[in-house]
């Protein structure tokens, strides 16, 4: 139903926050690369340097310089860039790149109680492909959204260590995004 979950074939997605560290994700085990950098300038070349060493591929939109986090952006990475999808905290950019044939996932920041009613709100009405949901290091919070949605959820921020990733997965998480080289080997 998700096809997602068919993608992930390391639970471990590599974070990778700058242009130097894409070649220890690039050489490591992870499948799944959400990619939090670059811009307008040098995203194709990224993007297809990711592609050639099959590896699926997340752009958060928000971190893309000089291309803008809004419907013209996305249908742009739609056409000219074609990442196996976006990341992204906007609901409107979900939608959009789900109509534009792109993945989405729904990342949300869980705050406070509130957060989480009005994430799990967001979620239903814009029904991503997944949602990250951070910090990735409360396993009882990603128990409770797992029993609040069928969709599959990616743990994200704050996760330092093998044994957070582990208390994540069991917790419920499908898999976990970490920007830590060191646990991209793992």
């Amino acid at each position: 139903m998700y096809p997602i979950v068919d993608m992930v074939e390391h639970q471990t997605i590599a974070a990778v926050q700058s242009e130097e560290d894409l070649d220890d994700a690039l050489g490591s085990k992870v499948n799944i690369i959400f990619l939090l950098t670059g811009s307008i300038f040098n995203i194709k070349e990224l993007v297809t340097r990711i592609r050639q060493a099959n590896k699926h591929v997340f752009l958060h939109m928000e971190f893309i310089e000089g291309i803008a986090a809004d419907k013209s952006g996305v249908a742009y990475v739609a056409r000219h860039i074609e990442p196996t999808g976006i990341l992204s905290t906007r609901s409107n950019l979900i939608r959009v790149a789900k109509d534009m044939n792109l993945m989405a996932i729904q990342r949300i920041f869980l705050i406070d109680r509130n957060a989480v009613v009005k994430g799990i709100k967001v979620i239903e009405q814009t029904l991503p492909d997944a949602v990250e949901i951070m910090p990735g290091v409360m396993p009882r919070v990603i128990g409770e959204i797992t029993n609040l949605t069928p969709l599959p959820i990616i743990a994200g921020g704050l996760i330092g260590t093998q044994k957070e990733i582990d208390e994540a997965l069991e917790a419920g998480a499908l898999a976990v995004s970490v920007g830590s080289k060191e646990l991209w080997m793992n």
